[in-house]
């Protein structure tokens, strides 16, 4: 086969005969079993699913992070893997350095700097000492492609939405979304002859999602995408491996994804064929064998023919079951008073980085609003300050009568990573009882034994609807939504972009998403860093998917 990039390249990854295992309710549970994979240089892999098929733990697997229940993983050269879970990565250190670190640069970097300092106080013998050293430590930085490094660094990260002014800034004093740029910076610098990619457009701007999909398709190595951007799955993939969720298996597409579609509809439609003309057959046998049973001088025959039509039936494969899709909803919002919620001349600062400064924000009854800013600017600061989650620096919080908030944190901190589905459900709301928690967890798509998982083993769209669930009996008539279609396929964001629309509460929304704004229908717009109030404008779509 040949790919965009040439002819079929090295074998950079290999497994074989992999068996992936999970654990809930006290027992074990395949979740995939006998997978066998390989990527060449040059490749560009799709892993295609249902959130909770495996494709995540199987990315963990591919990358050495997990080990596999059965089976040998075979890799080749440096692997880069951008994990889902937007909390991975270090938060000490600058945000260069973070990146250069990659490349074990960051050290002399760090060395140059201190001598730096030290050039700048010092005086006399002390002074040459401390040039002396710099020009030691100078000469290994340049040595080692230090300066290209650097400056190739931070082409990649400006063009992921990472402003200059930040290179210097604490990674501890970050948003979730800023953390995240910078890891797939560090990731694409790398220089690694792989990249697994777990959601990489996941908190880009349409300028950096653009961008990614350019670099990604001139990448020379092998890669393995996972994605529900179909926009960056059309663009960039020539291999397609769908995980079957429903047969627990793996069908491998060689092929681009407009081609894989039209491929795993025929293949469907043949298998609904098969199954059908080998279940007429299987009834027939089982029919003449009933028959034949009675009498003792074809009870041999009888018997083989009914353990062919048992063969026949244990011998087909399972036809696809439509795609489950959660019935998301918002809650019916608990009465309260005119202006539920409001902050006055709230700031924020982190360290020396100011966010915000003087911003007031007034929730009435019903109102919707959407706050719109920069990168950086403080959306989901001032999101968690008006949750109560965050201390604010100045100003103050007022709770009108009645008020319920119900709050969705773009990296699901309301849940408990240590506890179960349920367990999560249970805390969610007080005075609920079992029956009802499982009943409207079950329209989230957790049934049976799966409301016993942890939460920590989930994927990213498994915990978007945990926390969309946990809202639902909270009765809420306050929402306050950071990203809430991050990590949803299709059909799970069409359900949350129609329950936004339907919910009578206020709600103050933080979205990249333009569907998620035009379903919510606002009626304000707060703009940071400054804090300008305006009345709804069609202009402002612009300013959404700009970050």
């Amino acid at each position: 086969m040949s790919t965009k990039h040439g002819k079929k390249g090295d074998i950079l990854l290999e497994m074989k005969d992999i068996r992936i295992d999970g654990f809930s309710d006290e027992r074990w549970h395949k979740i995939i079993k006998g997978i066998d994979l390989t990527l060449h240089r040059g490749e560009v892999m799709g892993l295609i699913g249902e959130s909770g098929a495996g494709k995540s733990t199987l990315a963990k697997v591919l990358a050495g992070e997990i080990m596999p229940a059965g089976g040998v993983v075979t890799r080749t050269g440096k692997i880069g893997y951008l994990p889902q879970d937007p909390r991975t990565g270090e938060d000490q250190g600058n945000v260069i350095d973070r990146i250069l670190s990659v490349r074990d640069l960051d050290q002399i970097a760090k060395r140059m700097r201190a001598v730096e300092e030290e050039m700048a106080t010092s005086e006399g013998t002390a002074l040459e000492k401390a040039m002396e050293r710099y020009t030691r430590v100078e000469h290994e930085f340049s040595t080692a492609g230090g300066y290209a490094a650097s400056a190739e660094a931070e082409a990649i990260a400006s063009s992921l939405g990472v402003p200059n002014n930040l290179f210097d800034q604490q990674l501890s004093a970050l948003s979730g979304g800023q953390r995240r740029r910078i890891e797939l910076a560090r990731i694409l610098f790398s220089g690694a002859e792989t990249l697994l990619l777990d959601e990489p457009t996941n908190h880009l701007d349409a300028d950096s999602i653009i961008w990614l999909r350019e670099y990604l398709s001139k990448y020379s190595g092998g890669l393995v995408i996972i994605s529900h951007d179909v926009n960056l799955i059309e663009t960039v993939v020539n291999k397609v491996f769908y995980i079957d969720g429903n047969r627990n298996v793996i069908d491998v597409y060689n092929m681009g994804w407009k081609h894989y579609l039209l491929q795993r509809e025929q293949d469907e439609h043949r298998r609904k064929r098969e199954r059908a003309n080998a279940e007429k057959k299987a009834e027939i046998l089982q029919k003449q064998g009933e028959k034949m049973r009675a009498k003792a001088s074809k009870a041999t025959a009888a018997q083989g023919m009914l353990r062919r039509a048992e063969k026949l039936r244990s011998s087909l494969e399972d036809v696809r079951v439509s795609d489950k899709v959660a019935k998301l909803r918002f809650p019916t919002p608990s009465p309260c008073g005119k202006t539920p919620l409001s902050g006055e001349e709230l700031s924020k600062s982190y360290g020396s980085l100011e966010i915000f400064t003087d911003v007031s924000a007034i929730i009435d009854k019903g109102s919707r609003v959407v706050i719109l800013g920069l990168n950086g600017a403080g959306k989901t600061t001032l999101l968690r300050i008006l949750a109560g989650e965050l201390e604010s620096d100045t100003g103050s919080v007022a709770h009108g009568q009645g008020l319920k908030i119900g709050y969705y944190a773009q990296e699901h901190e309301s849940l408990d990573f240590e506890r179960t589905i349920l367990e999560n459900m249970m805390s969610a709301t007080a005075n609920i009882r079992e029956p009802e928690a499982r009943n409207v967890l079950g329209s989230f798509l957790f049934s049976g034994d799966d409301v016993h998982k942890l939460v920590k083993v989930l994927s990213g769209g498994e915990r978007t609807r945990l926390a969309l669930a946990t809202l639902v009996v909270s009765a809420a008539n306050v929402l306050l939504l950071d990203e809430p279609t991050n990590n949803l396929d299709p059909a799970s964001r069409d359900e949350i972009l129609a329950a936004l629309s339907e919910y009578q509460g206020a709600v103050i929304l933080v979205s990249h998403d333009e569907g998620a704004v035009q379903a919510l229908k606002p009626e304000r717009v707060i703009l940071l860093p400054d804090g300008d109030e305006d009345l709804w404008k069609e202009e402002y779509f612009d300013l959404v998917t700009i970050d």
